[in-house]
């Protein structure tokens, strides 16, 4: 996301033309800004049953189309208002006193007498505010005695004005961000972005809040016929931007949440979803180009859910058949081949493959890529990046021999245990674990730089006891550059960490450590650290 919003052109337009769906937990979208932005949530109810996780942008596009406060009842309101200021405040004051005199049915003699003079009283005031916002558009000067008077009343044309104007401005810019932000650029063009946010940059910078910001609050001059006859020079240029808009043809979906979610998948350009979430877009049209990341993690019966969505004329499949496998739980399965990989399949029927051959992840000194995982996986067909040859790209986060770029240490006392699943654990290895994470964050509090370590261990028991032992003290918190994540190998595929520490649990003379059986989970291990 990073790369898309520092390509766009104007601020976040254009992000309508990309659209995540799946799992909001599972893809852990809360917390994440720019994810939201692009995330609907495939979960979503009908508009008379409002939910409670609704997508950000289904839930940002359905207020702005509300048909009262939404993007075009605002601009129909900010026209209005700038086209005749005497007529909202007139209704204002019909509406105050059609209110009291329904009240007056209540009232004793004494305080309808009251009420008669009040209503007396704003009917002076109505027809001395007509006659004074008249004068203001047509004649320079002003009635100096009248200005104050209108000044101290509270409920002058003008605050009536100020108030409303700025509450139809702030629903204006909601509406457009949100628009240009959350529709594809088909119907909102750049241009059309442009001219919403230079309506409200005009109307804002010389009536609005940032005025009186700027020290030039013509609300508050000596004369208010001043914000009238500013509002008057004004007014002009923007009215004819504000009338321009009115003529965009954007669907007006009435507020349907279904229909907004629909749209949203059938128009935008580039989908991010699951290959099993794909399901949800059969039927949404026709699709030219077809990406499967970790291709060779998936099974190959999940791999057709995708490969049937309509017009596909591409289909590019992306993924190290060296890594981590499909998984399949049952012994008779992976026998019969069940959890190979349309990717593996390709390959071991001679189907040629791209070979990408630079890493820019690792030091070279860091798992001695450059020896061992090299010559053993890939027949020493990867080179190094530059970057990550510089000098400047080594980095030491303890002293000692001990713990260099690539460190083994011998925990002769530890002894394995099973937990009620059968699954392996050593308490003496959670000790050091967790004595070793200890010392490299004493030494982050010292230096203060970035850090994250990475805890793999490949038995789920030995997870759980080392994230049980470091509880949350190294919890991360929005401001800290310090993080830990302690996983699976499974768990940990395609994921890197500036120093990680694998846990084997087992040894033992005959050198049988369970996962090492398995190379393709070897290589997972032995290939995530950034520098040691």
């Amino acid at each position: 996301m990073s790369f898309v919003t520092k390509s766009t052109e104007f601020e976040t337009h254009g992000l309508g033309d990309i659209v995540l769906f799946g799992n909001k937990e599972r893809m852990k979208i809360d917390g994440n800004d720019d994810l939201l932005d692009i995330f609907v949530d495939s979960r979503i109810g009908n508009l008379s049953n409002r939910v409670d996780k609704l997508s950000k942008r289904v839930d940002m596009l359905c207020k702005c189309f509300s048909p009262l406060d939404g993007w075009k009842g605002s601009l129909t309101s900010m026209i209005e208002l700038l086209e005749d200021l005497v007529g909202p405040y007139g209704q204002y004051l019909q509406r105050s006193k059609k209110s009291n005199e329904k009240e007056d049915g209540d009232e004793g003699d004494d305080d309808k007498d009251k009420r008669k003079d009040w209503k007396k009283l704003i009917n002076q005031i109505l027809n001395k505010v007509k006659t004074m916002v008249k004068q203001a558009v047509s004649n320079e000067e002003k009635d100096a005695q009248e200005a104050k008077t209108c000044e101290d009343d509270p409920h002058t044309s003008i605050e009536f004005v100020k108030r409303t104007f700025n509450s139809i401005s702030q629903r204006l810019r909601f509406c457009f961000v949100n628009l240009y932000t959350h529709l594809p650029t088909w119907c909102m063009p750049l241009e059309v972005a442009k001219n919403m946010m230079q309506s409200l940059e005009i109307l804002l910078h010389d009536l609005g809040d940032e005025a009186q910001q700027k020290d030039h609050n013509i609300f508050e001059c000596e004369n208010s016929d001043g914000y009238l006859r500013k509002l008057s020079l004004t007014k002009k240029d923007c009215l004819q931007i504000l009338r321009s808009l009115t003529l965009l043809e954007i669907p007006d979906f009435g507020g349907d949440i279904e229909k907004i979610r629909d749209f949203c998948l059938a128009n935008a350009c580039l989908l991010f979803y699951t290959a099993s979430g794909s399901t949800k877009l059969h039927g949404a049209g026709e699709f030219d180009l077809l990406v499967i990341d970790e291709a060779a993690q998936l099974k190959e019966c999940e791999t057709t859910i995708p490969l049937q969505l309509l017009g596909l004329h591409h289909a590019i499949l992306i993924r190290d058949e060296l890594q981590l496998p499909a998984m399949v739980h049952s012994k008779i399965a992976e026998k019969a081949e069940f959890g190979i990989s349309l990717f593996e399949r390709l390959v071991l029927l001679g189907q040629k493959k791209h070979l990408l051959n630079i890493q820019y992840r690792m030091h070279p000194s860091t798992s001695l890529f450059s020896l061992f995982p090299n010559r053993e996986f890939y027949n020493n067909k990867i080179m190094d990046a530059p970057t990550v040859k510089n000098r400047s790209y080594v980095k030491h986060f303890l002293g000692g021999n001990m713990y260099g770029p690539y460190s083994f240490i011998n925990v002769t006392c530890g002894k394995e245990q099973f937990d009620n699943g059968h699954s392996p654990k050593n308490m003496v290895e959670v000790a050091v674990v967790c004595e070793i994470v200890a010392n490299v964050f004493k030494e982050f509090t010292l230096k203060k730089q970035k850090l994250s370590v990475g805890v793999i261990s490949p038995y789920n028991a030995q997870v759980h006891e080392i994230e049980k032992k470091l509880g949350k003290k190294y919890a991360r918190s929005v401001d800290s550059d310090f993080s830990i994540s302690v996983r699976s190998v499974d768990g940990f595929q395609g994921g890197e960490e500036d120093v990680i520490i694998i846990s084997t649990v087992k040894s033992n003379e005959k050198g049988s450590v369970g996962f090492l059986s398995n190379s393709q989970r070897a290589n997972v291990a032995l290939t995530c650290a950034r520098h040691c």
